[in-house]
């Protein structure tokens, strides 16, 4: 008989399934409500280059934005070898909008050490991999090998925090739900039980109003029982999102837009833009920011655009002006360029 997987509950408490219970209840759903996903392939070996390249696109972006760029890049480049020789000029473009533009660098070095050396099938060479964590190489070794692992997303965690009721603060719990979740993985259907609990959290356990009605575990959630299962995971009191703020430079030509290329290492890096200030904690009057321009021009402000990053949210000041720049750089389709530019653009 399987052992449960908590301690015996005290006087008064509902005692948590057994594992084989819990695996099989949730497999069952998976099988019947699993997500059609163009990265889900039927039969018994996956692509390994569509689940890593799904993988790395669903790094911090959701299922519905990512899709369409999925789409798009394996149309383009259907395989890692097409991908390794593409110019990654045109990958950060075919990126633009997706965010996290360090995913699209090291997408596009992965996919030459790919091509070159094959693709690896356990977690700990992927780990070697740029771009590749924890959890992205968990994923690949289960979903497209088979691999018995402890795969861990952020709706994972969701699903454990409330399946446990677990009382410590996100992000000081997450090595509490990692051995959970480990606790219910086996070298049984290994991809399937990592999409099923993905599936799980995405559809049914969301962060807001989740549909316990609909939940495979609704008899066996802690939190569902205590009445308030949105109120886990439980999550410490995030700071104030810093303020950034910049100037962009808009030099517009029959449509096109000048742009320079942004450093290597730093936000954006790699990434075409339209020429700006640096961005600091202080604001940029008129006079600072015109210093910086690309050049001499009758400097107009048409107005700001505001952006939120991860870790600051940035605030443009937009000048234009019909200058000849004197910085490198070249006419380009604003199209193309990472969304807080765009928004520059189309001001």
């Amino acid at each position: 008989m399987p052992k449960p997987l908590r301690t015996p509950p005290s006087a008064g408490e509902k005692p948590l399934a057994t594992r084989d219970k819990l695996r099989k209840s949730l497999l069952s759903w998976y099988d019947r409500h699993g997500r059609t996903l163009p990265w889900r392939e039927p039969g018994p070996r996956p692509d390994p280059y569509k689940i890593w390249l799904s993988e790395i696109m669903l790094q911090q972006t959701g299922v519905v934005v990512v899709v369409p760029y999925f789409l798009r890049f394996v149309e383009r480049w259907p395989g890692v070898q097409a991908l390794a020789g593409a110019e990654r000029d045109a990958v950060l473009a075919a990126w633009a909008g997706l965010g996290y533009y360090s995913r699209a660098r090291n997408l596009h070095t992965t996919a030459q050490m790919l091509a070159e050396r094959g693709f690896p099938e356990n977690e700990r060479d992927w780990r070697e991999l740029p771009g590749v964590g924890a959890y992205t190489a968990a994923a690949i070794a289960a979903i497209a090998y088979g691999r018995a692992a402890n795969v861990v997303d952020g709706n994972i965690e969701r699903v454990m925090a409330r399946l446990h009721a677990v009382e410590a603060a996100l992000p000081a719990a997450k090595a509490e739900l990692r051995e959970l979740a480990g606790k219910l993985a086996t070298p049984t259907r290994p991809g399937d039980w990592a999409q099923a609990l993905m599936d799980l959290g995405a559809t049914v356990c969301t962060p807001r109003s989740p549909k316990c009605s609909l939940c495979p575990w609704s008899r066996d959630c802690a939190a569902f029982r205590s009445g308030a299962p949105e109120g886990y995971p439980r999550r410490a009191a995030k700071p104030a999102r810093p303020e950034r703020y910049g100037a962009a430079f808009r030099v517009e030509r029959d449509g096109m837009f000048w742009l320079v290329r942004r450093p290597e290492r730093g936000l954006l890096g790699g990434m075409a833009g339209l020429p700006t200030t640096p961005w600091r904690a202080r604001k940029w009057s008129r006079r600072e920011a015109i210093e910086q321009a690309p050049g001499p021009g009758d400097w107009r402000r048409l107005g700001q655009v505001r952006h939120v990053f991860t870790h600051f949210a940035l605030t443009l000041d937009v000048y234009r002006a019909n200058a000849g720049p004197e910085q490198g750089g070249w006419w380009g389709d604003a199209s193309a360029l990472p969304s807080v530019f765009r928004k520059a653009a189309a001001l």
